[in-house]
């Protein structure tokens, strides 16, 4: 039997373990690997998300930093333009929960405050130590990535000798 697990968020419960649910992706930049056009434009952003959430997305992550590999880190106050107007719009008019994919507490601060209700960390906790005091202070969601390095160099540092047991244990 699988084990069932209620996730309590500021926006309400995720329910974990019954069905495999779908996390729409959106990033909010020029440069994504990802996306087949530019999402920089919030208006836009806010059509696409709406849009996920009819087609049955569980939960939409929001993210205005790209991590492609050999991309260079975003400013703060950059990384708030992109996402704060969306997060703000997509607070009000969202069922899902949101989740903004960022490794800055500032960042996260800001879309908790809006409405966000889980972070999704790609550096695991270790690019800002003051994200887990912000998301435990919150009582948001945490979820917690795997990465070596940055993503300027994160790929002449992904090597591994025994890929599963070396993630668990950084992690």
């Amino acid at each position: 039997p699988r084990t069932l697990f209620t996730l309590p968020l500021p926006t309400g419960a995720l329910r974990l373990g019954e069905r495999p649910l779908v996390m729409g992706i959106l990033n909010v930049t020029p440069d994504s690997f990802a996306e087949a056009e530019s999402r920089i434009d919030p208006a836009r952003s806010v059509e696409i998300a709406l849009e996920m959430e009819a087609h049955g997305a569980d939960l939409i992550d929001i993210g205005g930093e790209s991590t492609r590999p050999g991309s260079d880190p975003l400013s703060l106050e950059e990384e708030l333009a992109r996402v704060v107007p969306v997060v703000r719009d997509l607070g009000k008019r969202l069922r899902v929960p949101i989740s903004i994919d960022t490794y800055k507490a500032g960042v996260a601060s800001a879309a908790l405050d809006l409405g966000a209700s889980l972070v999704n960390d790609v550096s695991g906790l270790r690019f800002d130590p003051a994200l887990a005091k912000v998301v435990a202070e919150r009582g948001a969601g945490l979820i917690v990535m795997h990465t070596r390095g940055t993503p300027k160099n994160m790929y002449s540092q992904a090597t591994y000798e025994n890929l599963v047991a070396e993630v668990a244990s950084e992690l």
